[in-house]
């Protein structure tokens, strides 16, 4: 994982459903390029391929939750979305939690398949027995700032040093990014001073006027880092 990265979520949002998903993929690899700084796209299962076809940014599956193929009707595997041309893949989102045990084997399989692996947690404690798993970044986000537009850097910014700290102190090759509420380039600026290699976010880019003038706003703080 090249570090600092801007990831966006796109969830399953209408806005990026289809040949939309191509869309603002292309916009955020316009900015990759244009600024010299690391973007990386999420889509939903179903525009993953598509937009692992068509863009040459790092693009993320939005989870898994079995290891292998096999007769798992209406089930991820890591293997599937390794084969699909994901490039990594986020864990553990508040909106897609998983058991610890499950975690631990994901994110093993994730990284024997050669995916960048993004495990998300709520708080510092929880970031910390995440970074144990031996991902190669923790994404902090605070469940009740996730779409309120409240960024965590501005509202809760003692989560973020202190998981900051704890990862660094025990886990210092696990690299620390954090999301919930982001919205603006000024956010994600904040979040880099606070000690962060980078930000998770979704509907700031995802449903945003025009795309292309968001993720250069969002990206730029990363510029020259």
């Amino acid at each position: 994982m090249k570090l600092p990265i801007l990831i966006i979520n796109f969830k399953a949002y209408g806005e990026a459903a289809g040949r939309r998903a191509v869309d603002i993929a292309k916009a955020a690899e316009r900015v990759s390029r244009e600024l010299g700084v690391n973007v990386a796209v999420a889509p939903s299962h179903l525009e993953l391929a598509l937009v692992a076809q068509s863009v040459g940014i790092p693009v993320y599956a939005q989870g898994a939750d079995v290891e292998s193929p096999g007769a798992y009707t209406a089930h991820v595997a890591v293997d599937n979305v390794k084969e699909a041309g994901a490039s990594g893949i986020i864990l553990n989102h508040s909106e897609a939690p998983l058991r610890l045990n499950d975690l631990a084997r994901l994110v093993a399989r994730a990284r024997a398949a050669g995916l960048d692996v993004v495990v998300c947690a709520p708080d510092p404690k929880t970031s910390l027995a995440a970074a144990a798993l031996g991902p190669h970044a923790v994404a902090v986000e605070p469940p009740e700032l996730i779409g309120t537009g409240r960024a965590v850097s501005k509202y809760k910014p003692e989560t973020v040093v202190e998981t900051v700290e704890l990862v660094k102190r025990h886990f210092p090759d696990v690299a620390v990014i954090t999301g919930a509420g982001i919205e603006s380039g000024e956010d994600v600026e904040a979040a880099l001073r606070l000690g962060t290699r980078g930000v998770l976010l979704a509907s700031a880019a995802v449903k945003a006027k025009d795309h292309y003038a968001k993720i250069l706003e969002l990206a730029r703080p990363l510029a020259g880092r």
